[in-house]
């Protein structure tokens, strides 16, 4: 299934020119594990189609020199599973930024298992790497409600795309009031991607604590991180570290802890 989603996302980019030159290149990877329901998994489909319909992130993407960005939506849960919902795409208008809210629209809403950052973050850069698209910014945009479980660990996977010149910001979603085996809802998952998830030039993080809130989140988050912004005070940057040291993998140690106290 992993491959067969990135095979899409390739042949989906080879109908354009080779080398196409942009302001941005952003990956969204959405969350879509299982701790998440179908009125969920809506809430936050239904927050990226009125950020791309907004005025706001037409206008962010109009304020870099060339004023177009490419951009890809991809829904991962475990580290093998990813599903992409919208292939490279050059955004530099209301009609293209609303085309990729239609795909949004009318894809289908549906979870999986388990919740593999780490897997997310593999599949950006490669994503990032073989899209025939070049630009001075590169951002992997990771949104979840959990930490990583299973695959590698996260921070192995966001070194890994720091190391290359990838910036990796952050939607924790602290919604869930509770996560399997570990209180790990607020306040301590965005601290978790404050320290074991977000990394890179000028990284940064919007905490979602109410679905209430999710669609001005997700609006803000990509008018920063497409118009090429400095973080603002309302958000959490990578370099100012808001609490105590946190376990990264905090995630693994709680689904051994649960499987063995619910074995089957």
């Amino acid at each position: 299934m992993w491959r067969a989603a990135f095979v899409f996302l390739l042949s989906a980019v080879g109908s354009a020119s080779a080398q196409e030159r942009v302001d941005a290149e952003l990956v969204i990877a959405v969350d879509v594990s299982d701790s998440m329901g179908l009125a969920e998994l809506r809430h936050q489909r239904r927050g990226y189609v009125a950020a791309f319909r907004s005025p706001e992130v037409v206008s962010a993407i109009r304020e870099g020199r060339l004023g177009r960005v490419a951009v890809t939506y991809v829904e991962w849960a475990r580290d093998d599973r990813k599903r992409v919902i919208v292939p490279w795409t050059i955004v530099e208008d209301e009609e293209t930024a609303g085309a990729v809210a239609t795909q949004l629209e009318i894809a289908r809403v549906r979870n999986m298992r388990r919740t593999s950052i780490s897997g997310a973050i593999r599949f950006g850069i490669e994503a990032l790497a073989s899209n025939r698209i070049e630009a001075d910014r590169q951002v992997i945009d990771i949104s979840g409600d959990g930490p990583n479980n299973q695959g590698e660990p996260v921070s192995s996977a966001r070194d890994l795309a720091v190391a290359r010149g990838i910036t990796i910001n952050g939607l924790p979603l602290l919604v869930q009031p509770w996560y399997p085996g570990l209180r790990l809802g607020a306040p301590g998952l965005d601290l978790y991607y404050e320290q074991c998830v977000i990394g890179g030039p000028n990284s940064f993080m919007v905490p979602v604590r109410s679905w209430e809130e999710f669609p001005a989140a997700v609006r803000h988050k990509l008018v920063i991180e497409l118009a090429g912004r400095p973080p603002e005070d309302v958000v959490v940057r990578a370099d100012l570290k808001i609490g105590p040291d946190v376990d990264c993998l905090i995630g693994e140690r709680a689904r051994r802890d649960f499987e063995s106290r619910y074995p089957g």
